[in-house]
Parts: C-alpha cells; sequence; structure tokens
C-alpha cells in the first residue's frame, strides 16, 4: 500500500480529529518509569507491538529527529520536515528492561534497508532508535552490533540523541485498536509481516 493509500485509510475513520495540533512533548519520567523512542516504520505497527510487551506502560505515536516543529502527518508524509515517524514508549524498568525492549525493535524493523519500511519508503519511514542516556546508548549501539554479526549485512538503522518528539494527530493514536479491519488491511497489503517473517522466521 503507498502512502497516500494509507492517509486515505486513515482518513475514512473521521478526518475532523486531525484538525487538532500536535505539540512538542517531553518524556515523562519519574522514579517508577523511564521513556524509549523508536522508529521502525509504520507508526501505526510500531505501536501494537510495544503493546504487547508486559511492562510498557504508554505509547504514543508521533515525529521525531526533524527540523520542523509541531509538524503535521502531511507535512511529514511530505518529506520535507526532516522527521521520522517514531513511537515513544513509556515504561516500568522494574517490570521491563531497556534490552528487552530493543530485542522487541529489532524483531519489528527491516534493519537492513535503507530507504524507508516495507511498503512506505522515504527518509520520514527510515528507522532509528533515539536514546535518552548514555546507558541506552551503549546498550543500543551493542544490540546493533549483534543484529549486524547475526545477519551478515550493514544495518541502516540510526541510533542518536532523542530529541523533541511531536505527538501525532489524535486518529493516529491507537489506531489499531480503533480499526482493527482497515488496519490489518494495511499491514498485510504493506507486506511488513512477510518480510519480518523472512528476516527473522516464524513467530507466535
Amino acid at each position: 500500500m503507498t502512502r497516500s493509500s494509507r492517509l486515505i485509510v486513515a482518513l475514512t475513520i473521521g478526518f475532523s480529529a486531525a484538525f487538532a495540533a500536535p505539540a512538542a512533548t517531553q518524556p515523562e519520567t519519574t522514579a517508577r518509569t523511564e521513556t524509549a523512542m523508536f522508529a521502525a516504520g509504520c507508526f501505526w505497527c510500531v505501536e501494537e507491538a510495544f503493546d504487547k510487551v508486559a511492562g510498557v506502560i504508554t505509547t504514543t505515536s508521533g515525529f521525531t529527529a526533524g527540523h520542523t516543529p509541531n509538524p503535521t502527518y502531511d507535512q511529514v508524509s511530505s518529506g520535507g520536515t526532516g522527521h521520522t515517524e517514531a513511537v515513544q514508549v513509556t515504561y516500568d524498568p522494574a517490570k521491563v528492561t531497556y534490552e528487552t525492549l530493543l530485542e522487541t525493535f529489532w524483531r519489528n524493523v527491516d534493519a537492513v534497508d535503507a530507504g524507508g519500511q516495507f511498503c512506505d519508503r522515504g527518509p520520514e519511514y527510515r528507522s532509528g532508535i533515539y536514546v535518552h542516556s548514555p546507558a541506552q546508548r551503549q546498550l543500543a549501539e551493542a544490540s546493533k552490533a549483534q543484529i549486524a554479526s547475526q545477519l551478515g549485512k550493514p544495518i541502516a538503522t540510526e541510533i542518536a540523541p532523542a530529541g523533541a518528539f511531536f505527538a501525532a494527530e489524535a486518529y493516529h493514536q491507537d489506531y489499531y485498536k480503533k480499526n482493527p479491519v482497515r488496519y490489518k488491511v494495511y499491514k498485510w497489503n504493506c507486506g511488513r509481516a512477510q518480510r519480518l517473517e523472512a528476516l527473522w522466521g516464524k513467530t507466535d
């Protein structure tokens, strides 16, 4: 499914919600929670993957690593903002480790694809790990080296300091829950599951 087809799918669920202006958000980190940020293509799919992980508290779809403040989905999709679709993950480190989140990330991204992810092409769909601390960077770099060795290919996923994160419009949040049929059609037609199975084998 092309980017334009995906946008049409999204708009059919009630475009009025899209007019809510996105705003920059900062990670809500307390003594009991920590924040991670990942880009692995379509943020609808990334939300679904991390919501399944025990210990994850919330996931938020949005945009990061660009130069345009308060970008809209349309602006990011045009490819002119420098942003990539990303998901901000708030988690309980007493219940899930950052290493486990990295494992989830790698199993849900085509890490050797430098041109986008699955059917979604362009830098706005590039993969990335955006780290909030030196400890996260160390773990991310180590995991990237391990994946490169495992796949035997260069890894296109960028690792960079987490910058401003802008939440996407309301209709994108929990899209896979709100619109399960449309979401499943998009995901299958995009070839995400098929490519991930080719990379990692079949999972339960």
